[in-house]
């Protein structure tokens, strides 16, 4: 789509107020022509009242001085005056309000294209995700919309430029089409001289672009990666990175201002040039006329002078608009939708499973791949059932997972739902109907609160912590000061790994999914971690249709069925016990994982032991320290108050450490 197109396309929808500001900044031009007429008359009635020169003068004076012959000669003075007055009034509040019009509809459009980008990006495709960079996309919503928006203005500003000097053409015209023609001549070369730096403002514009682009992206980078590129002491190679990028787009900036800067002063010598020549050929044409010659003379180089700075206002915003050509090609493109993948939805409303899912035949591969990823998959599963996905990385298991909720479609086969195809369903109630619990699980830098009951509503605070109770996360919410009102960060940086996975099975559980999908939900927690959310998945799993993909073989070892991924294809299916007897694929995963876990038990175990050793040492000494310090109160053995009370407050911090080590011990014994 041509990206002038879109431009038009949200323009037109506040079409009122685009001719509201055209048609009232040509009522502002018309004022401003008026009055730049009847100056040059003024100063000469103010000067000679009874002067014949006015006689002489070109018709469109004589018929704007023939509306005041009704005044006496002793007033007329007076009435012009305030006519040019009034007319100066009127030409600022039209020019005002024509500007403020202006400004309020590119305001407006980018609140239109926000929206509409908004919209978009609910609506597309997983797959555009995949393959677009987040601060690409931040660019494109935040500054070069801004100058889109700001381009369209200039658009609307043009026409109201153009019109002003066509106004200002036809007052010369009527003034002496000979200098008028003569001007046009020497304006024609100085707009030829403008072209060479309204072409450099597209080139500068086309870099601005794309180093806002580069420098938003590593901006993002930098913050989403701040962790790693401190863990790696790698701070000067992002700074100079960034910083350069920075340099880069501001010097960009700087030569397009400076740009623009020449083309005022340019134009201003120019014009000087134009007058004096215009000067000197009214002196050989009007020569004859010599009386007529200082009126004529003096009012057309007074409206040429008033006419003159619109030549460079025209370049100006020429110079303006080729400079956001490239951002209007951005937002065009960010805003259409026929270059962007769409799921495309069904009309059946999803109820609830009744019978189970079948995968009849499945083939996929990723957009823009020819490679399959998954190859002829024929899987079943049952309702109220759990099916455990394992295999090696690469294998197809997350794609499987992917599938259910539509994320993509298949490339071949079908996915059916109680016999009816995936497709047919409609995508909100049937996303609505999953819950979903990966590794990386994602929160809001909201509330506790927001975070559990995110996608309802009308959800009371005693559901929300019977919730929490469920998944193992009610005992750290109540720890905290402010409870569900606690506010946890961007992506719930003030939690630990096992507290947001806990939160995130708290959240399916308050939606109740008729089917589940578990991502590797506990493969990058600790041991205590994993065992606190491992119960909480079985409570979450418990008579619900659940899709397992797991490493860690230990939690599928319950699954109805475990389903091993091979390159795509299914290599085995089968219960544990069975799986285990076949010697396959799987019973090679289990000796693997297995001769490991034993080694990290062994060390584990030697661990625990060293830190009860280290618990017990703690505890006789601040034992010893307590009975020493009550003994000498005890006993009287102190006079003096206040080292009396001193000991007694370092008996009670004696007692609290080691109240604290008997808690520490009992949760290592229980490990």
């Amino acid at each position: 789509m041509n990206p002038n197109k879109i431009l038009l396309k949200y323009t037109l929808k506040h079409w009122i107020l685009v001719v509201s500001s055209i048609v009232i900044g040509f009522v502002s031009t018309i004022f401003n022509g008026v009055g730049a007429i009847l100056v040059i008359p003024l100063l000469i009635y103010f000067i000679n009242p009874e002067n014949d020169i006015l006689k002489n003068a070109p018709q469109i004076i004589k018929k704007m001085l023939s509306l005041f012959e009704v005044f006496s000669v002793d007033t007329r003075f007076f009435w012009m005056f305030a006519a040019i007055l009034l007319i100066l009034i009127l030409k600022h509040i039209t020019n005002f309000v024509s500007n403020w019009l202006g400004t309020y509809l590119s305001l407006i459009m980018a609140k239109d294209m926000r929206i509409d980008s908004v919209i978009l990006l609910l609506e597309v495709d997983i797959d555009y995700y995949v393959k677009s960079k987040i601060g690409d996309i931040f660019n494109r919503f935040m500054s070069e919309i801004n100058r889109a928006v700001g381009s369209i203005r200039n658009y609307i500003g043009l026409v109201k430029i153009i019109a002003t000097a066509f106004m200002y053409l036809a007052i010369l015209l009527s003034i002496s089409w000979q200098l008028t023609i003569l001007s046009s001549v020497l304006g024609g070369f100085l707009a030829l001289l403008n072209q060479y730096f309204v072409k450099r403002s597209k080139k500068f514009g086309e870099i601005i672009t794309v180093t806002a682009k580069q420098q938003t992206n590593k901006l993002l980078e930098l913050l989403t990666g701040i962790r790693l590129i401190k863990a790696v002491g790698n701070e000067r190679y992002e700074l100079k990175s960034i910083v350069e990028d920075i340099e880069a787009r501001e010097k960009a900036g700087l030569d397009a201002q400076t740009n623009n800067a020449v083309i005022g002063p340019l134009n201003e010598i120019g014009g000087v040039i134009i007058i004096a020549l215009i000067i000197i050929a009214g002196r050989y044409l009007f020569n004859e006329q010599l009386q007529a010659l200082a009126t004529i003379l003096l009012t057309y180089l007074y409206v040429l002078f008033r006419a003159l700075p619109i030549v460079s206002q025209i370049n100006g915003v020429r110079s303006s608009l080729l400079g956001d050509v490239s951002a209007v090609e951005v937002v065009a493109d960010f805003l259409i939708r026929e270059n962007k993948p769409f799921m495309t939805n069904g009309s059946i409303p999803y109820q609830r499973l009744e019978t189970g899912i079948h995968f009849d035949n499945v083939q996929f591969s990723y957009p823009s791949h020819q490679e399959l990823v998954l190859k002829g998959i024929d899987l079943w599963i049952p309702k109220g059932k759990m099916i455990a996905l394992v295999g090696a990385s690469g294998a197809g298991k997350s794609t499987i997972a992917d599938l259910l909720p539509r994320f993509y479609d298949p490339t071949a086969g079908r996915i059916l739902f109680d016999g009816h195809d995936l497709r047919h369903y409609d995508l909100k109630s049937l996303r609505k109907a999953m819950g979903i619990v990966s590794q990386d699980t994602f929160l809001f830098n909201n509330s506790l609160r927001f975070n559990i009951a995110y996608g309802l509503s009308d959800v009371s605070d005693t559901e929300i912590l019977e919730v929490a109770k469920r998944a193992n996360a009610y005992e750290f919410i109540s720890k905290l000061p402010e409870g569900l009102d606690t506010e946890i960060g961007d992506r719930g940086v003030r939690l630990s790994g096992g507290q947001k996975q806990r939160l995130a099975i708290a959240r399916a559980l308050l939606r109740d999914p008729d089917l589940l999908i578990l991502d590797e939900a506990t493969s990058a927690l600790d041991t205590i971690s994993e065992r606190l959310v491992q119960e909480a998945i079985d409570e979450l799993c418990r008579e619900r249709t659940t899709l397992v993909i797991a490493h860690r073989l230990s939690t599928v070892q319950k699954a109805y069925q475990i389903v091993v991924l091979d390159k795509g294809k299914v290599a085995e299916i089968g219960n544990h016990e069975e799986l285990l007897a076949q010697g396959g694929h799987y019973a090679h995963l289990h000796a693997l994982q297995f001769s490991d876990s034993k080694e990290a038990d062994s060390k584990n175990r030697e661990d625990e032991q060293k830190r009860k050793a280290y618990l017990s040492y703690e505890a006789r000494s601040s034992l010893n320290s307590l009975l020493g310090s009550l003994r000498l109160v005890s006993e009287d053995l102190i006079e003096d108050s206040q080292e009396k009370q001193e000991i007694l407050e370092e008996s009670c911090s004696s007692a609290m450490r080691l109240l604290h080590i008997i808690e520490d011990y009992e949760y290592s014994s229980t490990r």
